[in-house]
């Protein structure tokens, strides 16, 4: 204590500084030897941060920090006052500081369960208030996915009429958070959105709901990942040598969003003002898990709510103008909007979504945000629409404001979708050098996104194999050893990679190296996912709990229940 740098300087190692240290609790798999089945993937706040625009790793985040944010500590250990004789000023605050340890995060079951001081509890719903928002977007007509959309809401909200019925489009969005929400124990952490409508001060209709008990309605929205064991049953008691896949996962990245859709049947008596209220509620543990806790002996779960996000809004029988507006830009919402869609649309028969997510990014585009045109190539591309994607990659490239290495990385893919491999090359080249003078300043560095290090991979094997008449030459040898080494990059990075492992054996055995071959072809069966087990689990429990199926839908319309009054 009288020398705390001699202290520092023994103990604080450059490992404790990095988000490598917290990975090894924060990072972690499932063997054969714990669930006698294969390998699996456990919870991993690591990758989920690394690889995000949060750190500044990853090269097409849709939102990205004014400053990458370098390792975990920066939020779960934050500087805070202090007397402790290690205490120092800082350049920004001269009062002397250390950094937290109480690693504020999302267990609010701890303080509760061992009767800490409120202040223990109080700190942790502070660092969840605000990590997230929610926007109440728009409203369709007929309560149907295609109907006519009037949105942006607030401060001009359409007239809602008696008897009708309208879909509501909810906007989740991440804020200050570095990984998924929720990451972690996601399968019994409890992160759900409650919906609330009331006329003339009566609740008429509701989702999310809790009884008496603590239980939560099971055909809420959740914000987490549902998941099953090998006979289709739900991992339910934290019993992680049972997973076997996810029967659906709604966590939502860093800087992304999720819509919720949701029908509102209106009473045909309704008359006056129309008031919703959306909260997005989290509990560390629901409500089947605490009747496991309990050995049974009592089914009601006591632990703290916390509410993260809140908003409300109001309509009434004739088109109404507020003087309250959303505090969110209009171009975000419409931009959110946007990427919550386009994160849940298919390519395949069903593109509505992907389509409205179109209509959403020419929003943004209209009101000169060079985002508009980058998600717009984002959409196309998922269609398979190259020439759309191409164009609207060339249009944000003219905009201020732009994100040349996002640019750079979707005409890296359309490029090699061409078969022009060398200017693909050339591009990502450019992403792994980070050679953006401005993602430079803002502490970005593209070195170590995976995908990159992959593409760059497979566009060397594939300019390998367009020498295929000119066997074992320099220039294929060349091409081929370039491969490897940018899958070796990768699993520098990530060790258990399926995809690098999967090209690593393909490339050793174009080099005639069946031994390495065999060793990745091996590795890569290992991380391989179980699709055949997968189906089976999933199409049995889809077909023995309706509200479970009903959230793994594609498309899942969430119905505002009728109220039974008290």
């Amino acid at each position: 204590r009288a020398k705390p740098e001699l202290h520092k300087k023994s103990l604080l190692k450059p490992l404790h500084r990095t988000a490598e240290f917290c990975s090894s609790c924060h990072k972690v798999n499932l063997p054969y030897a714990l669930n006698h089945y294969r390998w699996l993937r456990g919870q991993d706040h690591y990758d989920s941060f690394m690889q995000s625009g949060i750190s500044g790793h990853r090269v097409d985040s849709f939102y990205y920090p004014d400053q990458a944010i370098p390792n975990c500590a920066r939020c779960h250990m934050p500087f805070t006052a202090s007397n402790d004789p290690a205490a120092r000023g800082t350049a920004r605050q001269a009062k002397p500081q250390i950094h937290n340890h109480a690693f504020a995060a999302a267990n609010t079951a701890v303080p509760f369960l061992l009767d800490l001081p409120d202040s223990s509890l109080q700190e942790r719903q502070q660092f969840l208030k605000k990590v997230a928002r929610i926007d109440l977007f728009g409203l369709r007509e007929n309560g149907v996915i295609d109907g006519s959309l009037s949105a942006p809401l607030l401060p001009d909200n359409p007239a809602l009429e008696a008897g009708k019925s309208y879909l509501l489009e909810a906007v989740i969005r991440t804020l200050k958070v570095g990984h998924h929400l929720t990451q972690g124990t996601s399968d019994s952490n409890q992160l759900w959105l409650e919906l609330t409508v009331r006329n003339n001060g009566q609740i008429i209709a509701q989702s999310g709901a809790m009884d008496a008990q603590g239980k939560v309605d099971p055909w809420s929205y959740f914000v987490n990942s549902y998941l099953l064991d090998k006979q289709g049953h739900r991992i339910d008691r934290r019993n992680a040598h049972d997973i076997l896949v996810a029967l659906y996962d709604h966590q939502i990245p860093p800087g992304a969003a999720s819509v919720v859709h949701y029908r509102l049947n209106l009473p045909e008596d309704l008359k006056g003002a129309v008031q919703i209220e959306a909260r997005l509620l989290y509990r560390k543990f629901d409500q089947r898990f605490m009747t496991y806790l309990n050995d049974n002996r009592h089914a009601d779960n006591p632990l703290p709510v916390t509410e993260i996000a809140h908003t409300r809004i109001k309509f009434s029988s004739t088109p109404d103008t507020h003087e309250i507006t959303s505090e969110i830009p209009v171009w975000e919402r419409w931009n959110d909007y946007g990427i919550g869609l386009l994160r849940q649309g298919s390519s395949g028969a069903n593109k509505g979504e992907l389509r409205q997510a179109e209509a959403a990014f020419k929003q943004v585009q209209a009101l000169g945000k060079t985002e508009g045109s980058i998600n717009l190539a984002r959409v196309y591309f998922k269609e398979g629409r190259l020439e759309d994607a191409s164009n609207a990659l060339q249009t944000a490239a003219t905009l201020p404001d732009t994100q040349p290495w996002v640019i750079a990385w979707y005409t890296a893919l359309i490029q090699r979708e061409y078969g022009e491999l060398n200017q693909a090359e050339a591009n990502l080249e450019r992403i792994l050098q980070t050679r953006f003078p401005t993602a430079r300043k803002r502490g970005f560095d593209f070195s170590i996104d995976t995908r990159v290090n992959n593409m760059l991979g497979r566009v060397h094997f594939e300019q390998a194999r367009q020498l295929r008449g000119k066997k074992h030459t320099p220039e294929k040898i060349t091409r081929l050893n370039q491969a490897l080494e940018n899958f070796q990059k990768t699993l520098k990075i990530d060790p258990e990679n399926f995809s690098a492992h999967s090209n690593l054996a393909l490339i050793y055995r174009a080099l005639n190296r069946p031994e390495q071959a065999k060793k990745h072809q091996v590795l890569a069966e290992k991380y391989r996912p179980d699709d055949h087990a997968r189906e089976y689990a999933v199409a049995l429990h889809r077909s023995q709990n309706p509200a479970a199926d009903h959230a793994a839908a594609d498309i899942a319309i969430y119905d505002l229940m009728i109220h039974q009054q008290q």
